[in-house]
């Protein structure tokens, strides 16, 4: 490989990606067009890094095995930090064994840390874990090594192990140090501060708090004593028993209902209005609640009873001592989506539906109206459309570790 090629993928490994374009701006080999799509992808050009990674997979033919593997991990890669997240994992998986069976396991574990962020990124919480504990035993160079703990410590955030995820951006804030990416270094200091920000809102006794992740996860510790209508999860639990409310969204409202108005009791009117979403109630709608009420109070068995009373109903709970309501932060319709638009990326409508498992065109009349509220924004058209939020943080950078280097 020739100096100016060497030169540009370390620039490349060092978050220099205009350095890189410097040297190989005006070279269309199949080398310079991968660098070129990986500096234009640091850029955040996405659509152009693409292409020019497609080309370069088809400049370096069949002969090179590898050269061409590269480029699937790096055209992967390009698609994760553009938010496309339905793509196949076969190919990556392919170029993952076909750089394992020619030595290049450092980029073989790239591709293995891009999978898991992925399934982290839509929300498979088991599979990502096995992934990361594939490149458990590996000796992984320092930019790579920060990227493994950033998705530890993302899965550890998702499951409210607050302790798991400090320790994993600890580490990680070491090998990125030891990396010198200002880009990386700066994720971590946002994910540092994204985990000491509040990551909820509490309800109890009709008085309403933010609540840390610490302070989750002691509320939902095995030897907890309060029983948690948890509405970020859709589930009722207290202690290690839960019931999931995920599939029966009338019994959701209903026991959100109750829980945040414990101890006192909830209206017929009000539970009727917000559970079959009527202005006016009639006999039929009052014959459903007490048959949805009847199975909700089947559904939490031992947990909690729902008893009636003379306005309507109230949360009864069986052996804890208080009940809470667990909440988004925001009070907004939809903190989900916008939770996920806040990682400063641009998100497709099928990522974004992908990720919170509703259909695409719900999430993308959701998106139209938070537009209309500008709230969100979109760019492109069609397929290409893109949307994210007006004012945003650190976008996450891209992690490529320069891999033409390893010829």
């Amino acid at each position: 490989m020739d100096a100016l090629i060497t030169a540009a993928a370390r620039a490349l490994a060092c978050g220099d990606p205009l350095g890189a374009l410097n040297r190989v701006a005006l070279r269309d080999d199949a080398h310079a067009l991968a660098l070129r799509g990986i500096a234009m992808a640091q850029l955040g050009d996405f659509v152009r890094a693409k292409t020019l990674m497609r080309k370069a997979a088809r400049a370096f033919g069949p002969a090179e095995a590898v050269a061409r593997a590269r480029c699937e991990i790096a055209e992967a890669e390009i698609a994760l930090a553009a938010r496309e997240l339905s793509w196949s994992a076969k190919t990556l998986t392919a170029a993952r064994a076909t750089l394992d069976a020619h030595g290049d396991h450092v980029n073989a574990a790239h591709a293995g840390y891009l999978e898991a962020r992925r399934l982290l990124l839509i929300g498979k919480l088991d599979d990502a874990q096995r992934a990361l504990a594939e490149l458990v035993h590996l000796s992984l160079p320092p930019a790579l090594t920060a990227a493994h703990e950033l998705v530890a410590a993302g899965i550890a955030m998702r499951r409210l192990q607050a302790a798991t995820a400090r320790a994993a951006l600890a580490r990680a804030e070491q090998a990125a140090r030891r990396a010198r990416i200002p880009a990386l270094i700066a994720e971590i200091e946002t994910a540092t501060r994204i985990v000491n920000e509040p990551a909820g809102r509490l309800i109890a006794r009709g008085e309403a708090r933010l609540v840390s992740l610490d302070e989750i996860e002691a509320l939902l510790a095995p030897n907890a004593a309060t029983l948690v209508v948890d509405a970020c999860r859709r589930i009722v639990r207290i202690g290690p028993r839960t019931i999931s409310l995920a599939t029966r969204p009338v019994l959701f409202v209903l026991a959100r209902l109750l829980g945040q108005a414990w101890p006192d009791d909830v209206p017929r009117s009000t539970l009727i209005a917000q559970a079959f979403r009527v202005k006016a109630a009639d006999e039929s709608h009052r014959v459903r609640l007490r048959v949805e009420i009847g199975r909700l109070r089947t559904m939490l068995g031992s947990m909690a009873d729902i008893r009636a009373t003379r306005r309507g109903f109230v949360l009864v709970p069986s052996s804890a001592a208080e009940v809470a309501l667990l909440d988004h932060p925001s009070e907004e319709k939809h903190a989900a989506l916008l939770a996920l638009l806040a990682d400063g990326e641009s998100w497709s409508s099928s990522a974004l539906a992908l990720a919170l498992g509703e259909s695409q065109r719900n999430v993308q009349r959701t998106l139209e109206s938070l537009a209309d509220l500008g709230k969100v924004r979109s760019l492109g058209r069609g397929p290409a459309r893109r949307w994210s939020v007006p004012v945003v943080g650190s976008a996450t950078p891209l992690l490529l570790p320069a891999p033409f280097l390893n010829h």
